[in-house]
């Protein structure tokens, strides 16, 4: 008989490997996540030197329909990330992509909370622009790593170039906007830079052209809707 003051032996069941469709059921999970719930966030967000000056109804208009485009960016950044790190085989660049991901939820979380501040609204469409982002993110990873990467590099390039020129389309007075557009410019800055130092190729013009024909048409929209 065992004593009363012996332990019993732990047991550990091992862990099951993610198959494809655990991932695509997380993926889905994390959208889900991403347009219904608050985005959650690991840094502070970031705060002006100077406090704001006041806003008339025009530019309080203008600084919401610019922070909501820019938080539809962050949805879209979602959905191609997670569909990048669902294709992806290298545990490593999955670990990549998934650190980048957690970046622009902080992005997410920011754009919202200023969007709540200046009584805007994000996006109607966000739906639909997240399954628009998430079948080209889809198309990227199947069409390998390499290319994967370099689909960032493009991205993150052509949304650091849109970013700075907010920072030139925000009231002068929003200096909130303008702190919280300036971090998330930084940072698209270095997830382009990482992207390249992982090997990523340079995509052919064609494609690059295609994607800035399409991020016009989503910041069009976005801006108004």
């Amino acid at each position: 008989m065992r004593k009363g003051n012996e332990s019993q032996p732990s047991y550990t069941a091992p862990m099951r490997r993610l198959t494809g469709t655990d991932r695509l059921c997380v993926a889905l999970d994390q959208g889900l996540r991403t347009l219904l719930l608050p985005a959650r966030t690991e840094r502070p967000r970031p705060q002006a030197d100077v406090p704001d000056e006041p806003l008339d109804a025009d530019a309080q208009r203008e600084s919401a329909a610019l922070m909501r485009v820019n938080h539809v960016g962050e949805v879209c950044a979602q959905a191609l990330y997670s569909a990048q790190s669902l294709t992806t085989r290298n545990p490593s660049l999955r670990e990549h992509l998934e650190h980048a991901a957690q970046e622009e939820e902080d992005h997410l979380n920011w754009t919202a909370s200023r969007i709540c501040e200046l009584d805007g609204r994000t996006s109607l469409l966000n739906p639909l622009w997240w399954g628009g982002a998430f079948g080209i993110g889809l198309m990227a990873g199947l069409a390998g790593d390499k290319w994967s990467l370099g689909f960032v590099v493009e991205t993150e390039r052509q949304v650091e170039a849109h970013l700075v020129s907010h920072l030139e389309r925000l009231p002068r007075g929003d200096q909130s906007s303008r702190a919280i557009v300036a971090q998330m410019a930084t940072d698209e800055a270095a997830h382009a830079q990482a992207a390249r130092a992982a090997g990523a190729a340079e995509l052919p013009t064609p494609i690059k052209t295609l994607m800035t024909l399409a991020a016009k048409v989503m910041t069009t929209t976005a801006h108004r809707i």
